[in-house]
This record gives structure tokens, sequence and C-alpha cells, in this order.
């Protein structure tokens, strides 16, 4: 399958967006103002240590002090007498410094998530100083490989070095020369963070990852991928250095787009941004996607809609679920969706065709790099699935909470506000003398007091025994209003 990856750059953030056969997968956003802290290591101060949740709360200099498990404390192989492990008010003390890595962005109203065991990726390998095997990616599933690269990289790594090391898929291809320098520049990289070290202050980055456009090149870009767009000539200079240096092999890949027309105009991707930025999703069939993302979780909900397509209603259902689940598989990955997923397939009696969907489902998943589990069909006949998540979704980083209904997505209507506006009226009359009550809100509000419940209102006026006017408040949304006493 051909993948193209294209970089569209401006002062004021990267946007990156990986095409395959046409068709827009991924989509990942980093703003200068506010770039992710996955990978960076820092000199972390504990701020607060809590027994109760056995973790401790470590300032890295951000806005919100950043979390760290006991479980995420290396060498919780420091055990006591017994086996157990220690509890993190014996490994820790408020007050002390200590070197971290951002396992996870801060999301939401959480801060950032650490761990003590730093762990450095390079395009080949990722190194893990404090540990001494070997690990090798899960993606590579042929066991003669599998331990024909652990040989290749024990024969390679010289006498002195020390740690361990874990293969990533990208290795499977690289020459014995390519897997020397990422072993020469990973343990180059490790001695300037421990040199750093031993001089920084509290709350000090010793290493931060590389940016947007350089991660594309390491994490991203694969023998399957025939080029990469890049926008901006300085920023295609500077990756291209990069890229001679670090990953020549890519390097043949880069082109700088230098046409008329916005290169993610040109591949639908600002379309494609849109709509993944929408509740509902258009199947080509006819059929839809609602998709509702929630704080605990996210739920999928497959509909049929207008498609009557099948010789016959099961046969609909399936058809529906099987186009569903590739499109859905699209989605999660192009929404970044993380946490815990529950999709709702049009329930199917047959379990050949419930197995089937699964199957097509996994596959289309396959092609994710996020980590992720998918459990079969529950007695409800939902699917539940997890997808890791180390960064806010594509919705999270590109809009905010709606300052209206405050994000529940609905508006109270113009005539429960009038009779939230009656109630309120009769409270004020009952507590406070006045010549007049005057109600100010907005236009629709307004004119259903002048139309509907205009005899609602001159009830209430003659029952409180006031003239009651009206006024429209042009900058009020259809919730707000005030009473004024007159």
């Amino acid at each position: 399958m051909t993948e193209e990856i294209l970089i569209n750059v401006t002062p004021q953030e990267t946007r990156v967006a990986v095409v395959q056969q046409g068709v827009v997968q991924e989509v990942q956003v980093e703003r200068g103002s506010a770039r992710g802290l996955v990978g960076n290591v820092c000199m972390g101060r504990v701020v607060r240590v809590l027994p109760g949740m056995q973790s401790a709360f470590i300032d890295i200099g951000g806005a919100r002090a950043a979390f760290l498990h006991v479980a995420d404390i290396w060498g919780q192989g420091h055990r006591q007498e017994g086996g157990e492990a220690k509890p993190i008010e014996k490994l820790l003390a408020e007050g002390q410094n200590l070197m971290v890595q951002v396992v996870k962005d801060p999301i939401g109203t959480k801060g950032a998530r650490l761990s003590t065991q730093i762990s450095i990726a390079g395009r080949l390998l990722v190194y893990l100083p404090q540990e001494s095997h070997i690990g090798i990616s899960q993606r590579i599933g042929d066991e003669g490989e599998r331990v024909h690269l652990r040989e290749k990289l024990q024969q390679l790594l010289p006498p002195e070095t020390t740690g361990g090391f874990i293969i990533r898929t990208m290795a499977e291809a690289a020459s014995d020369q390519e897997l020397s320098a990422d072993v020469e520049y990973l343990g180059k990289l490790w001695k300037d963070i421990q040199a750093k070290a031993k001089s920084a202050a509290p709350a000090a980055l010793l290493y931060q990852d590389l940016n947007l456009s350089q991660r594309v090149l390491r994490d991203f870009a694969n023998e399957e991928t025939t080029r990469i767009l890049i926008d901006s000539r300085e920023t295609f200079q500077k990756v291209e250095a990069f890229a001679l240096e670090f990953m020549p092999n890519v390097a043949a890949k880069l082109e700088h787009y230098a046409g008329e027309r916005p290169i993610f105009d040109l591949y639908s991707v600002e379309d494609e941004i849109e709509k993944a930025l929408a509740r509902r999703v258009d199947l080509k069939s006819g059929g839809y996607l609602i998709i509702d993302q929630t704080e605990a979780l996210t739920t999928v909900d497959v509909n049929t809609g207008g498609f009557v397509g099948g010789r016959s209603f099961d046969e609909t259902i399936f058809k529906t679920n099987l186009e569903a689940s590739l499109v859905i598989a699209r989605q999660l990955r192009l929404r970044n969706l993380g946490g815990i997923i529950i999709i709702d397939f049009i329930d199917m009696d047959s379990e050949e065709h419930k197995n089937a969907v699964l199957n097509e489902f996994r596959k289309a998943l396959a092609r994710d790099r996020t980590r992720m589990t998918v459990n079969g069909f529950t007695q409800l006949g939902l699917v539940e699935m997890t997808r890791k998540r180390t960064r806010e979704s594509l919705a999270h980083v590109l809009c905010e909470p709606c300052p209206v209904c405050e994000g529940r997505g609905e508006l109270k209507t113009a005539q429960t506000v009038c009779y939230q506006v009656l109630r309120e009226l009769l409270r004020e009359a009952r507590q406070f003398e006045a010549r007049e009550f005057r109600i100010l809100a907005s236009q629709h509000v307004i004119d259903m007091f002048l139309d509907e419940e205009s005899q609602s209102l001159a009830m209430l006026s003659d029952f409180i025994g006031k003239p009651v006017s009206l006024q429209v408040e042009s900058q009020y949304n259809q919730e707000q209003f005030d009473i004024v006493l007159m």
C-alpha cells in the first residue's frame, strides 16, 4: 500500500497528514506555543507524596504538577525482605530531586504522567539505559527474524556498552552500519543527559524529543512511504540535513512542495479535518456513524440510515457493519481517539457475520501504530476496545467547549427559558418592592413572551400587581436573562 506524508509548516504550527492510497489516515498538529511533552526527560522535584494513592506529584516546570505512580518507578525491583514492593513513602520524600521522563501529555484537567524508567528513541532502536536485555518490537512476528535481529545487535554492540535496547520494526531492513550508527547516537544522547543532570536545577529540561517534522522521519516513514512533501523551504532544508546525518535511506524520499495551491487543499486534508470534528460520519452505502467523545470513554454507534441494498434485512445489516468497521478504524486514527472505546454495531443474529465483522475490524486496525486491545462481542452486542492515549485527541487540540451550552451540545428551548424567567420573576417580586420589573433576554425569548407566552406573562403581572416590560439584549445567548428592578 503506497503512502505519502504531507508536512504543512507555518510560523505558528506544524501539521502532518499521512495519506494512504489517496485517503487521509492520520493528522497530527504541533503548535509552537504548546509543544507536546512526551519523551522529554526532566529533573523533577517531588512536591507531594500520597501514600493512600501510592503516587506522587512532581514539579517539572509546567502549569500543573505531573503524576508519578509507584508502578512507574524504575527498580520496583526495590523489594523488602518479604518480597513485597516498597511503598512509595519509603522510596520518595518531598523536596527530593529525581530524573523523570514524560510518558503521557497532560490531558484535560490531568497533569502529565511520568516514569523514572528512561527510554530514548532512535530510528531503529529504543535505548533503555537502566535495563540490560534486548527486546524486539511485537510487530516483528517471525520468530526466526526475531532471533536473527537479537543476535545481530548483540554482535554489533561495543564491549563497553551498558543498558538495554528494543529493536524497532524498521530495523528489519537495516544494515549493520545503520544499526551501529543508531547505537552510537543513542549512547551519546544518554551521556549528554547524564552530564546535564549533574548540575541541573529542579524542573530543568534535560532532553527534549524531536519536533514533529523530525519525528515524522523517525516514527512515520517506512518502506511503504513513497515520498514526504514539505511546503516550507526552510523546514525542508533542516529536515533534509537531519535525514542525511541520521536516516540517509529516508532522505531520498524528501521533496520540497512549491506549488501555488496549499498542500492540504491539494490532497483534501482540510476537508477531512473538518469531517473529523463532526459528530456524524456518513458511510458510502447510506449508513452513518455517531461518534461521542466523553471524559471516561468514546462511543461509536452504527446506523443503517438510508441503506437498503442487501438481498435481505440481515444482508443489509452485515454489509453496513462491514463498511463501518473499516471507517471506524480510520476515524480512531484520524481523530486520535484513545482510552476506552465502545462500538455499537447493528445487531446481528449470525455468529458467522459477527466473526467476519470482527476480523475485518482487527485487520483494519493493524495499520495503526498505536497499541490497542480489541475484545469480542459482549452479550449486549457491543465491541469493547482500548487504544493507548499519549496525547490529546484532534478535537481537543483544535476545539474548546462551547461557551453557550458549556459542552452539552444542546441549548434550553426558548419556552424553557420563558418559564424559568417567570419563576424567577415571582421569586423576586416576593423578596423586593419595585415599581416595575424589566426582563432582559435574547430575541427568541422576548418573541415568545410577545406571542405564545404573552398570556402567561400577563397573568403573572396581574398576580404580583406590578407592570412587566421586555427588552431585547442582542449580546445574550438563548439561555441568558436578567430581571431588573425599576
